[in-house]
């Protein structure tokens, strides 16, 4: 009797995890990396009372920098939930980003929670860490700057008050100390929930820039 098999084509999900990306590195030799999708994660790891809390804050930050006059990017995953606490103006909310990076930068880019935008440059990039792991957004800050260790933004990692020993210590971990850019402790700010409530309280908000920020930022030296 003859064999008979069967072929099972591949489904999406399995399709993206055989696919490699290759990035070109310092010695200019190239290496395979890969950039998680998150879309799924998120749901699974978070609380619902974290999933909302941290919906929130982006829909709050996404507020502030509207209020500045970026223009504002959120991942494609959390827009329905995001504008549900924000009603962002016609063409504020981009529906494409308009900068140009290889496909492995952009899908990092892509994920990060709250983009601020200025005509085709990043000024700010904020992850809201709500996560019981507390570093999945301080990763993506890390390979952001990795892939693309010439980029000149400000990054921050926001989350609440009772996180706060937790996200400075993980900024500070080895692995982020030895940068090509330099030691993500120098780079990364934390700014709690609580600053982003006083922020949208200001009541000449409107007048100010986004240098606001830095009376609230703090830093894992201080």
């Amino acid at each position: 009797m003859g064999c008979t098999s069967t072929i099972y084509p591949l489904s999406e999900k399995d399709a993206k995890k055989i696919k490699a990306s290759k990035i070109r590195i310092i010695s200019g030799k190239e290496t395979i990396v890969s950039v998680p999708d998150d879309d799924a994660i998120q749901e699974k790891d978070q609380p619902q009372t974290e999933q909302r809390e941290s919906i929130k804050v982006q829909a709050k930050l996404a507020k502030i920098g509207e209020i500045f006059g970026f223009k504002i990017w959120l991942p494609k995953a959390d827009r329905n939930r995001v504008t549900e606490f924000w009603h962002p103006k016609e063409s504020t909310l981009l529906d494409e980003l308009p900068i140009i990076f290889d496909e492995t930068t952009l899908k990092t880019i892509k994920n990060i929670d709250v983009l601020w935008i200025q005509r085709r440059s990043i000024v700010r990039a904020f992850e809201v860490e709500g996560t019981t792991s507390i570093y999945s957004g301080i990763l993506r800050m890390a390979d952001l700057l990795s892939l693309q260790p010439m980029l000149d933004i400000k990054i921050h990692i926001v989350a609440s008050e009772e996180r706060r020993e937790a996200v400075l210590e993980q900024i500070t971990r080895p692995v982020f100390a030895v940068m090509e850019r330099g030691p993500l402790a120098d780079i990364c700010s934390y700014i709690s929930y609580s600053s982003i409530d006083e922020i949208l309280k200001e009541k000449r908000l409107s007048y100010m820039t986004d240098d606001i920020l830095k009376e609230f930022e703090e830093w894992s030296q201080e």
